[in-house]
């Protein structure tokens, strides 16, 4: 009798979560933190299973890989657009069911993306990557010598007063 009452409140409990979720996204009231959080706790979670050698799957290892690749550039995409995504009816909504059939052991949608798109375009692209992360580094080297010699030539001066 008290595991039914318990397993009844407890289905209420999911119950009530559920739709205070999917209020929070249909009317995109703290969509974008409910979408942060569902994006980042499971698959945190998978990756340090896969880091810490729970998993022993090379695939595995992959598609939490692609899975983060996936969520990076949404996260730097969101960033430079965000005052265009208030004009984008259910964009948490769509971005939510995206996440979670990218990151769902049962979709796999992070490799179903890597197998159709991304294998491809890195594979045709890579030298370019390859000549623009060179091009970054040196300009960021070089940049960094720059800030460097500024601060100590103002450090000097300042030390001369």
């Amino acid at each position: 009798m008290l595991r039914k009452k318990y397993r009844y409140r407890k289905n209420i409990s999911c119950l009530v979560a559920d739709r205070f979720f999917l209020f929070m996204i249909i009317f995109g009231i703290g969509a974008g933190s409910l979408c942060s959080l569902v994006g980042f706790i499971y698959p945190t979670i998978k990756t340090i299973d896969t880091i810490e050698g729970n998993s022993s799957k090379r695939r595995s290892n992959k598609q939490w890989l692609v899975y983060w690749i996936l969520y990076a550039f949404f996260t730097v995409i969101e960033s430079f657009i965000d005052f265009l995504l208030y004009i984008i009816p259910f964009y948490y909504a769509f971005k939510l069911a995206f996440l979670l059939w990218a990151m769902l052991p049962q979709t796999k949608g992070a490799m179903v993306i890597y197998d159709a798109f991304l294998k491809d375009f890195v594979q045709k692209h890579e030298s370019k990557i390859d000549a623009a992360l060179k091009n970054a580094k040196n300009a960021a080297a070089k940049g960094s010598k720059e800030i460097t010699y500024a601060v100590a030539e103002a450090t000097s001066e300042v030390k001369e007063d």
